[in-house]
């Protein structure tokens, strides 16, 4: 097979959708050694990655390749919102199109298009992001709703959310693939304390990631924050890593009339390396979200040996199960207490932080590569869907 496959979001300020095409094709070329991958790192009209030629995933090999891209982001809009009549052979005539960042095309007229379903949290909220993106996410699914020959949740609760809201779609052509961690498991040799974090003290901080944006809950995080340090002599800092979103212009304002601005330490977006040094060390993962497809933070903690608080919504039962402690996000004294409970009982951290390492194992990313392999099988083995729809 050719696969022509979707690393837009791969580059440096990846989030949920880049990490997953990143980690995806870091395993799929060794899996399907015999088939050829064209990687094209812009794709679609929705984001643009000024540094793609620098920094997108393009992983060793003989039989990965850069597919087709564009000079500028006003030539990639053009091409994607108005494509050319043969856009197959455009893109180097694959036979499989994996799209992954929200976007779909709608006239390949041979290959099989595969399509990434992340969450419809802007269907279930759309006061969580602005109408640019909601309009954009929201047309992308739709259109795979119409065109994919397969759709891959990344979870069986953004599956089921899928059907739900598009019922014509079948069933039969979805599946679910989990993501998982992109870092050793705890067992592995700890990497030396990056620099800048130095003034942190292992098991001394409370830790929350995610770009901050409404659909996080930082709002009810740092009420539930502020409650906790009102009520305890010794409370924890607690550190952010997640970069500036939308919406949230009052968040420092917010911060400074809780009076707990100096307890909080930003740090904006953060890499790899210090991601992983911050999940190993933490006192606890606390991940309130309203809305979730995956949750790949609760995953990620688990992995690297932390305790995590989160949601009794969306996929983060599916995801955390019983490895953690489970909370109502809009309740602020449920996630007050439970953070109260991990500071007070140090034998139910030390339960909840055997439990995830356990079931952080659960979770491959060779296993997920192993399933899309198959299933760009089977969608090469079926009809196409747009022409079997008509």
């Amino acid at each position: 097979m050719r696969i022509g496959f979707d690393v837009s979001q791969t580059g440096r300020d990846k989030a949920g959708c880049g990490v997953l095409a990143d980690s995806l094709i870091r395993h799929l070329p060794a899996l399907m050694a015999e088939d050829e991958f064209l990687l094209y790192a812009t794709f679609g009209d929705l984001d643009w990655d000024e540094r793609w030629a620098e920094e997108t995933a393009l992983p060793a090999g003989a039989n990965v390749r850069r597919g087709f891209h564009h000079a500028d982001f006003e030539a990639a809009r053009a091409f994607w919102r108005t494509p050319p009549a043969a856009l197959d052979g455009v893109l180097g005539d694959p036979d499989i199109v994996h799209s992954n960042n929200f976007f779909c095309p709608l006239t390949l007229e041979r290959a099989r298009l595969v399509y990434t379903l992340h969450d419809l949290a802007f269907v279930e909220g759309p006061e969580w992001t602005t109408e640019g993106n909601r309009v954009g996410c929201f047309t992308g699914v739709f259109n795979a709703s119409v065109r994919a020959d397969f759709i891959v949740a990344i979870s069986d609760f953004s599956r089921r959310h899928f059907l739900d809201i598009f019922p014509h779609y079948p069933v039969e052509r979805t599946a679910v693939v989990h993501e998982a961690s992109r870092f050793a498991d705890a067992g592995s040799p700890a990497a030396p304390r990056p620099k800048r974090l130095a003034r942190l003290e292992a098991a001394g901080f409370w830790l929350a990631v995610g770009t901050i944006e409404p659909r996080k809950n930082y709002d009810g995080l740092i009420d539930a924050y502020a409650r906790l340090r009102a009520g305890s002599r010794r409370t924890l800092p607690l550190v952010i890593a997640g970069k500036s979103g939308w919406m949230m212009q009052h968040f420092e304002d917010r911060l400074a009339a809780l009076g707990i601005a100096e307890d909080l330490i930003r740090l904006g977006y953060v890499s790899d390396g210090e991601l992983c040094w911050l999940y190993r060390n933490c006192f606890a993962l606390v991940y309130p979200t309203l809305w979730e497809g995956f949750g790949l933070p609760i995953v990620e903690a688990m992995s690297q040996g932390a305790a995590v608080i989160s949601s009794n919504v969306s996929a983060v039962p599916e995801i955390l199960g019983d490895a953690g402690l489970l909370i109502e996000p809009r309740d602020v004294e449920s996630l007050a207490a439970a953070m109260r409970r991990l500071e007070e009982e140090p034998a139910l951290r030390g339960e909840i932080v055997e439990r995830a390492a356990r079931r952080a194992r659960r979770f491959s990313w060779q296993e997920a590569a192993r399933k899309v392999a198959e299933i760009y099988r089977e969608a090469l083995a079926r009809p196409r869907y747009a022409d079997a729809s008509s």
